[in-house]
């Protein structure tokens, strides 16, 4: 089961480019979290160039990203006002999403959290001096106090609980109109993953759950979390929300699926873990 944003198969990650640099690498080019694309009908492609500026762009900062194939990567941010050249579009990750070539589009996901963590952590967090890259890993070293600064990943979990033939779904304020999805929050210092799951289906809807069963994991560039979704089978309780984070839940009976609300886009592991849920009962 290919994951949307997972590393692809062909890719080497990298912190170094090569003394000679290649003539034509492939290249992640941000403004924001909004990626520079040439569109055509039906499909998308990126730059494959020796630097930006070839297409008359200068970057505050580059990484690079490793090798896809036999394509040297790297990643670049521009100005949140760049203007894209001519031929060229800014669009955003979840746009790009099935017209983008498939591993591209994963590894574009790579880029956008390491172009926002290197933005983001050039200065230390513990005595404000200018932090440098480190040369054999992905980090930045304070030359003051020694401070090191690694990407960051904020894991959430996401759990889809079973009651016989019904799964319960919840809606947030923030979800697109008519939309409804598995429950999710992010993981607390202290907790395994299965209490994580425990303890916020409690607080979002009252329900208490058993038998928890890990489904798959998914890197979630926006900016910096890693999704990893469960199964869990209902125990006790009445669906009472918590009117904040959720703002109403339901079950669900798979069998009549023309009464199935708006679920999520395929593009994320909730769609995946509903989907494959589905599939399961009804089988």
């Amino acid at each position: 089961m290919s994951i949307p944003f997972q590393w692809p198969a062909a890719y080497v990650p990298a912190v170094q480019p090569p003394a000679d640099p290649p003539e034509r690498s492939l290249w992640f080019v941000f403004r924001g979290a909004e990626l520079l694309v040439a569109a055509a009908p039906g499909s998308t492609t990126l730059p494959h160039c020796n630097h930006p500026n070839t297409l008359g762009m200068m970057p505050q900062r580059i990484q690079y990203l490793g090798v896809l194939g036999e394509q040297h990567c790297f990643s670049a941010e521009l100005a949140v006002d760049a203007v894209a050249p001519q031929g060229w579009i800014w669009l955003g990750l979840r746009a790009l999403f099935g017209t983008l070539d498939e591993a591209q589009f994963a590894l574009a996901g790579r880029a956008l959290q390491i172009v926002d963590w290197d933005r983001t952590h050039q200065y230390c967090g513990a005595c404000g001096k200018t932090t440098a890259a480190r040369t054999n890993e992905r980090s930045r070293e304070c030359p003051g106090c020694g401070l090191v600064a690694y990407p960051r990943l904020a894991p959430a979990v996401m759990g889809l609980v079973r009651r016989e033939m019904q799964l319960l779904l919840a809606r947030a304020p923030r979800f697109p109109k008519d939309m409804y999805s598995a429950l999710a929050g992010f993981v607390e210092p202290g907790e395994t993953l299965e209490q994580c799951l425990e303890r916020e289906v409690y607080e979002e809807v009252g329900i208490r759950v058993r038998r928890v069963r890990y489904f798959a994991s998914q890197p979630w560039p926006f900016p910096h979390s890693l999704m990893i979704a469960f199964f869990a089978d209902y125990y006790s309780g009445e669906i009472r929300v918590d009117g904040t984070e959720i703002e109403d839940a339901k079950w669900f009976d798979v069998r009549n699926l023309e009464n199935l609300p708006r679920l999520p886009a395929r593009i994320s592991i909730a769609r995946r873990l509903i989907d494959a849920a589905k599939g399961e009962m009804l089988a």
